[in-house]
């Protein structure tokens, strides 16, 4: 849902300036579907548009069908199939199916749940927005924790940048994140420290270094980035780690790595990594362990971080830990959330 927040900051402003408004959605795609599940398009009542469910295939009958729901009020699902010919002039190779939740703003997608989820993704923050698909009721989550099923699937869809139906209990909930932008927090600017910052911004990571070693995080070492100077646990508590965030502590140094850590493992962050052999990662989970970190949340940290490809340069170590840190976003469940 990339663009979601764009489009649904433009029904905002329809709205204040006198629109009645229609939001469609994309809940389910098959086969060689055109636009991903989450894409949004907003109707006004005057038939103006933005954004797109289909590529152009299915965008004039959802238009009609807005109408139709900006009258009644009433919520629908349409289903499409795109056609081999209509695929084609979307650029595909063969047709496919969409599914689209069609609402009016005012109806089951409140002005107030709009508000709060453009003010979040102005902050930021992660939100998800969970809808009862056979029912009336709508859920905002802010994805910071377990808890029970529906927070489970808004964690996971705040991790993954996937929305998906999921069945609990007799409900259909369809889940829709709207993601703030990923974010690495480096601890320790040391040599590796500078071409993972690199890599990491090119893989669309915010990017930030915490060192209070002013010597160490400079900004002509780390130009573009923001760098903090205070000590890990203080700067954590400023700007808190999201379920959008990985922490990489790279100083070997546990005045300075082991307050980073204990933030992290208190923290939704979906990566932890830390430098150093075995046998530095065996004492510092020892360390940790006195200081009440269970064990559980101790498994949470790669140690030594990175995949096994064999790196030995400084850049080849920022690689291995990108695709490590790439590998738990995309492919790895969420666990569970605590450290003591």
């Amino acid at each position: 849902m990339s663009d979601a927040p764009h489009i649904l900051g433009i029904a905002q402003e329809w709205a204040r300036s006198g629109y009645k408004i229609a939001i469609g959605t994309v809940i389910k795609t098959w086969g060689s579907a055109p636009r991903p599940a989450g894409s949004v398009i907003v109707i006004r009542d005057d038939g103006a548009f933005e954004g797109s469910v289909s590529g152009g295939c299915v965008e004039g009958e959802v238009i009609a069908r807005a109408q139709q729901t900006i009258t009644s009020g009433k919520s629908q699902r349409l289903e499409f199939g795109v056609a081999d010919e209509l695929a084609w002039s979307a650029g595909l190779a063969c047709g496919g199916k969409v599914e689209i939740y069609l609402e009016a703003l005012g109806g089951q997608f409140s002005p107030g749940a709009l508000a709060a989820i453009l003010s979040a993704h102005g902050k930021g923050q992660a939100v998800v927005r969970a809808i009862a698909l056979r029912g009336t009721e709508e859920k905002l989550l802010i994805p910071d924790s377990g808890g029970d099923a529906l927070s489970q699937a808004a964690l996971r869809a705040a991790r993954t940048d996937r929305c998906e139906v999921v069945q609990i209990e007799d409900e259909d909930w369809f889940i829709a994140s709207i993601n703030p932008q990923l974010e690495l927090v480096i601890v320790g600017a040391a040599h590796i420290a500078q071409p993972l910052a690199q890599m990491a911004e090119l893989c669309d990571y915010r990017v930030r270094v915490i060192d209070p070693r002013t010597a160490f995080a400079t900004s002509e070492r780390f130009p573009g980035v923001a760098i903090s100077h205070d000590w890990p646990d203080e700067a954590l508590a400023k700007a808190p780690l999201g379920p959008r965030s990985a922490l990489v502590a790279l100083t070997h140094d546990p005045k300075i790595d082991d307050p980073a850590l204990c933030a992290a493992l208190a923290s939704p962050c979906f990566y932890v990594g830390a430098l150093g052999s075995k046998k530095t990662h065996a004492n510092r989970l020892a360390r940790l362990a006195t200081k009440g970190i269970a064990s559980t949340a101790l498994t949470r940290i790669k140690g030594p971080i990175g995949l096994a490809i064999g790196a030995a340069s400084p850049a080849e170590i920022a690689v291995a830990i990108l695709a490590e840190m790439t590998q738990e976003l995309r492919l790895v469940t969420p666990p569970p959330v605590g450290s003591s």
